[in-house]
């Protein structure tokens, strides 16, 4: 396919909206808030239908593994919208769900029983947390929980109130390691279970995973580390090396997966999310912002991405926002940026990197609460993470975005 050709797919697929009197976002969490805060703030001002399936009005997750789970916050609910969300003029409709998309009509049909139409339609579905095989744990099971919506932090939250001796939480990933960190903070007793060799690994590699693990184990969390769950049961974790964890909460940690579940085959490319180009369109008229959001980064070679980070959430809003405004956008080339509060370290993490990558410890040392690491790949400087270094960190964000050479990263953290 020539260059030409290419445009003409990429405009094709966008599609022409040539007057763009109604939107319908669909899921009113950070992304699809903003994409409508978005809107307004460019001059939009036709209908904004805002479909949200949970029945609260739109709140900030990452303190819900934090201060909500510690006890310091006392609400666990913290809007996202200081202003009222009244002033955003939006047809608000919540606690109900999308159930199927026609993309040629762009028409969503929802479990109420009504249809909306629109010119453009952003889907801002999220993810929703991933769970064990039944014949491994029952999640009904009152001490077992997950973590990922208002309610499911009320319920954990009540869970720890009730002064338990014991959490166990399965998978150490960031939000369990969050979890672990929070109920640590309680003075609870905190058991991890992993079937990797670190925690974070996947996204940190073994060297950093072990440096997470320290942090951890310096606060008395007890890892259990390459060894699997067999079965969950009222008192504690059968574990597939034969040994058991006793445990009065159990946290199940294992990740998320994006919401297309709703979505009938065909509807649209699903993989890992919905496939969307450099512009974020996954049809004409159709978009995709979010946790549901698999898209082509320009920035690291046309990887495809697909990122459950705030930052991205807000960045893809704003994005598709002046495209249905009419406002010329250039590809979406972010450099992925996410931070985790862990005890008194909080770590950030900005472009994309993995254990392949050349590896260098810029600024501090490994045996410090404080250092900065970078990550290179075929010369390039492609990621940082920083445990309390945020101007650090930054500083490399803006030179990974100006594509800096590894080199000159070096160079630039030598001098």
């Amino acid at each position: 396919m020539d260059e030409s050709e290419d445009t003409r797919e990429a405009e094709g697929r966008r599609g022409s909206l040539e007057a763009v009197q109604s939107v319908a976002i669909i899921g009113m969490s950070l992304a699809g808030l903003r994409c409508a805060e978005s809107l307004r703030r460019l001059g939009f001002e036709g209908t904004i239908h805002a479909i949200g399936a949970e029945r609260h009005q739109p709140y900030d997750r990452p303190p819900l593994s934090k201060e909500v789970l510690t006890g310091a916050a006392d609400s666990p609910f913290v809007p996202l919208r200081r202003d009222p969300l009244a002033e955003l003029d939006l047809d608000l409709r919540l606690g109900v769900r999308a159930t199927a998309l026609d993309v040629a009509r762009r028409t969503v049909t929802l479990d109420d029983g009504a249809t909306v139409s629109a010119n453009a339609i952003v889907v801002a579905t999220g993810a929703y947390a991933r769970r064990l095989p039944e014949s491994v744990c029952a999640h009904d099971a009152a001490h077992v929980h997950v973590l990922r919506t208002l309610d499911d932090a009320v319920a954990l939250r009540a869970a720890l109130d009730g002064a338990p001796e014991r959490v166990a939480v399965i998978g150490a990933g960031f939000i369990g390691m969050e979890v672990a960190a929070s109920c640590r903070a309680r003075g609870l007793a905190v058991t991890v279970v992993e079937p990797l060799p670190q925690p974070l690994v996947r996204g940190l590699g073994e060297v950093l995973g072990a440096r997470c693990a320290r942090l951890h184990r310096d606060h008395d969390v007890d890892l259990r580390l390459g060894v699997g769950v067999a079965r969950v049961g009222e008192g504690g974790i059968d574990l597939d090396d034969g040994s058991r964890i006793d445990a009065d909460v159990v946290v199940v940690g294992v990740g998320a997966a994006p919401a297309v579940e709703w979505l009938q085959p065909d509807t649209l490319a699903i993989d890992n999310g919905i496939v969307c180009d450099a512009h974020l369109a996954a049809a004409p008229g159709i978009y995709a912002i979010g946790d549901v959001c698999n898209f082509p980064n320009p920035l690291f070679d046309g990887a495809r991405m697909r990122l459950e980070h705030w930052t991205n959430a807000t960045e893809q809003a704003m994005h598709v926002a002046q495209q249905i405004a009419g406002d010329a956008a250039s590809e979406f080339a972010p450099v992925p940026f996410v931070w985790s509060d862990q005890y008194d370290v909080k770590i950030q993490i900005v472009g994309r990197f993995d254990a392949d990558c050349d590896l260098h410890i810029a600024h501090g040392s490994l045996d410090d609460d404080r250092f900065v690491a970078l990550f290179g790949r075929r010369g390039r400087l492609v990621g940082a993470l920083g445990f309390t270094q945020p101007r650090l960190v930054m500083k490399y964000r803006r030179l990974i975005a100006d594509r800096a050479g590894w080199d000159e990263a070096l160079a630039e953290a030598a001098g």
